[in-house]
């Protein structure tokens, strides 16, 4: 007589998926198909159309690259507004609603890439772009805190951002692939193929089940203040309380704006990788014009396969720690970037290249999902759009001035980007240590050194549906 297999049996085959899934640092994908799709679907499409608008314009209206370049700018510049449009819309619709929209935008943006021609149309064409682009990234951080469980807010944040670059490197492939089959005539058919992908996107976000927000710090200080007996409570708080409440303020507006200051070294060297690198490898060092695309594709294999088991099983638990990591290996990175260039010793310029990119690379790895992530829980307000908007605004702005910065930067003398910027992640990690949850009015509550690393569960939502629940905004 044949026996049943046992319990121990039958549970083993399903405990495996679970341990690799772990050993990954992978958060449970289970239930969270449309949000992934939504993520993976909207980078593809970033990355087939954000580094073609130039060269699209360029060769297909026979337009200057000045003229293009300040057209461009300007749209940019004219999106900025919409950062804190999107705070105020969120705190009423929610960062579902505004991330539809956004991918929305996106698309119309990009189609009217195929109408516009002179250059009054290509910056209200980027206007339109940057306009999604802004509005989706204000979102992003606060949908992933509500379309997921609490207790994997990290690693969501860790895969949400590898699944970025998977989708970003992928589509800039795409893309690369097909000019080089069919040459630039092609690039009129690639922004017609690739922007009905923020339509997908956009219907992929719009059926990610959400859990319940947390509740308006605001309106909870003006419930207690009405409560009986909360004037008499107050009177009896220590002084010494009361002060520090009223410096920090009670949604901790100034610990928030420390974040936001912490975090532009940070955007400013991201942006090295698509305005410094390649003028420095080339100009400067000397090097063949395909340097710059190597490193950048060591950048994106690296930050894709390593941030999710990294960030699992060897950045520290506080996120504050993380980021300083993130911090002290980007600072390490730059003095490495300018060494081939320093008179004196003779440094091999492409080993130097490699190592440094190794380091700026495991320091994004680090930074990214931790600063993500302190942005919607340092404070009881950070999730909300006014302050994420903040946030994003220190990316909208550091993206606009990094191009400027940089290149003149760079003609004062070509160690000078570096060193700047070597300073520049020095004083932010400097800074780091004071990013703490600010001390609470409330004199019956006892401050929290630090973050917890994982913030308060929220009341378990509704079961949602096996084929859908949600990176970042």
């Amino acid at each position: 007589m044949t026996s049943s297999p046992s319990p121990t049996d039958s549970a083993a085959p399903a405990a495996a998926p679970g341990r690799v899934r772990r050993a990954l640092g992978l958060p449970s994908l289970r239930g969270h198909g449309r949000f992934v799709t939504g993520n993976l679907v909207d980078s593809l499409g970033s990355g087939m159309l954000l580094p073609l608008g130039l060269l699209y314009f360029t060769t297909a209206r026979d337009l200057s690259v000045s003229a293009v370049g300040a057209a461009v700018t300007i749209g940019q510049l004219a999106a900025l507004p919409v950062v804190f449009l999107t705070g105020r819309s969120m705190d009423r619709q929610g960062p579902r609603r505004v991330t539809v929209a956004a991918n929305l935008v996106s698309a119309v943006g990009f189609l009217s890439f195929l109408v516009a021609h002179s250059p009054w149309q290509i910056a209200c064409s980027y206007l339109l772009v940057q306009s999604g682009v802004n509005a989706y990234y204000t979102a992003q951080r606060t949908l992933i805190t509500r379309a997921t469980a609490t207790e994997e807010a990290r690693a969501w944040f860790a895969f949400t951002g590898s699944l970025r670059n998977i989708g970003l490197g992928a589509g800039a492939g795409l893309a690369a692939g097909t000019l080089g089959l069919f040459g630039t005539d092609a690039l009129g058919g690639l922004v017609a193929t690739a922007a009905p992908l923020y339509l997908l996107g956009a219907l992929c976000f719009a059926r990610v089940p959400l859990g319940p927000a947390a509740p308006n710090p605001k309106e909870g200080n003006r419930a207690r203040g009405r409560r009986p007996g909360a004037g008499a409570e107050a009177s009896r708080a220590p002084a010494r309380t009361r002060t520090r409440a009223r410096r920090s303020g009670s949604d901790g507006i100034g610990p928030y704006l420390l974040l936001v200051a912490c975090n532009v070294p940070f955007v400013l060297a991201q942006s090295m990788l698509s305005v410094l690198i390649a003028l420095y490898a080339t100009v400067v060092l000397g090097l063949a014009a395909w340097t710059a695309s190597l490193l950048l594709v060591l950048n994106t294999v690296m930050v894709s396969l390593l941030t999710s088991p990294l960030t699992a099983h060897v950045a520290p638990a506080q996120r504050r720690h993380t980021v300083a990591l993130g911090y002290a290996l980007l600072a390490l990175s730059m003095p490495v970037f300018a060494a081939p260039a320093l008179d004196g010793p003779d440094v091999p310029a492409w080993p130097a290249l490699l190592v440094a990119m190794v380091l700026f690379s495991l320091a994004e790895i680090f930074y990214s999902p931790a600063m993500n992530e302190l942005s919607v829980t340092l404070t009881p307000s950070a999730a909300r759009g006014s302050r994420q908007s903040l946030y994003q605004l220190s990316w909208a702005l550091g993206s606009i001035t990094a191009p400027a910065l940089f290149t003149l930067l760079l003609d004062a003398g070509a160690l000078w980007p570096w060193i700047v910027q070597c300073a520049a992640c020095l004083l932010a990690l400097a800074a780091v240590p004071a990013l703490r949850t600010p001390t609470p009015p409330d004199p019956g509550r006892t401050p929290a050194a630090d973050p917890p690393a994982v913030p308060p569960a929220p009341p378990a939502p509704p079961a949602a549906p096996t084929d859908s629940p949600r990176t970042a905004q």
